[in-house]
């Protein structure tokens, strides 16, 4: 059953470059399910893998192919364009390059390549996503399939709530991973609903995105969004002020003063029936597991090697981590930490610069760009990557495959923005050049002979 999903998905990729090519309203589907496909991949089983190790306890289990890489190969090949045309790309690879120089560490070198895989999956998630985003319908649509994933997500977030489930997780399995995938889709919508005229679909954004929040009762998560609608609201009024962004930002704090009575209740539930204690003082432990395991190799023990390593070493029985099932096969709490002890400083340092550089640009962009709304749309994206870098330091699966999909898709629309501003930079360039030219004088210029 495996090699039929397998065949159905690569035999996918011509049929998606016929669609693209043959109508614009089969094209308006497929730029709407990159957005909307990676809520659902899981739960409906829309990937194979080539080489499969289910019971592998790294965050990357096999060489995995979904619709969505097949979707994403099929735009970039229609495009025709060359991968260095987009902004980005030389971050992206360098930290894949470090990805796979730890692979030569590795006690387990085709479990690490797994993880390169995997980064290699983003980066066409990420090129088509730029392809889409440079013009404004593309953006749209990709919009539309992020909140409607969302959508569906709180839709099963209120479902398992009034069923009795303390923290809600979505179809996605863990409360955590659908709280940090909330980040990409919140900050966005909400950037959008204070910028423009029709505000239905953001508005939906941001609603759906609050209840995910409220019912996953993660404590960051929970902490996170509020600061980060707080300050997406504050930078946006200072960025360029109107009367449409001061009432949206008190019906804003108005939504956070709903939503607030519902996150604090589902805390108070999940904290009478597992103390905050416990859980602090486990983090402290894995963080002593990965810093001793980043101090004995430098360059890292292998991509996807946390949790053998931190057991197999005594790594995590020196640093005092619980002798359970559920702790021993945990990774550290923290993305930073487990990308340094796996891949070394080398992975970090590259990771660094994956992360910070698009959140760098993002802000320059928004703020560069005052008078054109798409700056509000970065001004998200950029709130999007300084949350999702402060929850890193709480949360490890920024390396899973559907948080990466989703920081691709980010990246993908700040690289569309970046692409369309500076393609109309230099048509207007072009233009004014030909306007002088115009300007000149018909008449041959005589040149008077000497002597």
């Amino acid at each position: 059953m495996r090699f039929v999903a397998l065949a159905v998905i690569i035999l996918a990729i011509p049929v998606f470059m016929s669609l693209l090519r043959q109508n614009a309203q089969y094209r308006r589907y497929l730029c709407f399910a990159v957005g909307f496909l990676p809520f659902v991949i899981a739960a409906w089983n829309l990937d194979a893998s080539i080489i499969s190790w289910a019971t592998w306890p790294g965050q990357t289990k096999g060489v995995i192919i979904s619709l969505l890489d097949a979707l994403a190969l099929a735009i970039i090949i229609n495009s025709r364009r060359s991968p260095l045309f987009y902004p980005f790309v030389g971050i992206i690879a360098a930290y894949i390059f470090a990805a796979f120089v730890s692979v030569a560490f590795s006690n387990s070198p085709q479990s690490s390549f797994f993880y390169v895989w995997q980064l290699g999956t983003m980066l066409l998630v990420f090129l088509a996503s730029a392809n889409i985003c440079m013009n404004e319908g593309g953006r749209k649509l990709i919009i539309a399939g992020l909140v409607c994933g969302i959508t569906l997500q709180a839709g099963f977030a209120v479902s398992q709530k009034f069923s009795g489930v303390l923290q809600a997780s979505g179809t996605l399995g863990h409360q955590n991973l659908l709280g940090m995938v909330t980040h990409f889709v919140l900050y966005p919508s909400l950037a959008m609903l204070l910028s423009t005229q029709k505000a239905r679909l953001p508005l939906l954004g941001v609603i759906a995105g609050l209840i995910v929040v409220a019912f996953g009762a993660s404590r960051a998560t929970i902490g996170l969004a509020g600061a980060g609608v707080v300050l997406l609201i504050f930078l946006s009024m200072i960025r360029k002020p109107s009367a449409k962004k001061t009432k949206v930002a008190v019906l804003g704090m108005v939504a956070l003063a709903i939503a607030a009575p519902l996150a604090i209740n589902s805390l108070e539930q999940r904290f009478a029936a597992k103390p905050i204690g416990g859980s602090n003082e486990e983090r402290e432990a894995f963080e002593r597991a990965a810093r001793m395991m980043l101090a004995d190799h430098p360059m890292g023990v292998g991509a996807n090697q946390y949790v053998i390593v931190a057991n197999s070493g005594g790594y995590s029985e020196r640093a005092g981590v619980i002798w359970n099932y559920g702790s021993r096969a945990a990774k550290v709490h923290n993305v930073y930490l487990l990308v340094a002890a796996e891949t070394g400083y080398l992975g970090l340092f590259c990771f660094l610069i994956f992360l910070f550089v698009p959140l760098i640009a993002a802000f320059r962009f928004a703020w560069t760009n005052r008078g054109d709304p798409r700056g509000d749309l970065a001004l998200g994206i950029g709130v999007t990557l300084l949350i999702v870098s402060l929850h890193c330091l709480y949360e490890w699966i920024l390396v899973t495959s559907v948080v990466q999909y989703m920081l691709g898709i980010s990246m993908g629309m700040l690289a569309g923005l970046m692409m369309q501003r500076k393609t109309e930079k230099r048509a207007k360039i072009l233009a004014q050049q030909d306007a002088i030219l115009d300007n000149l004088p018909d008449e041959p210029v005589v040149l008077a002979k000497s002597g």
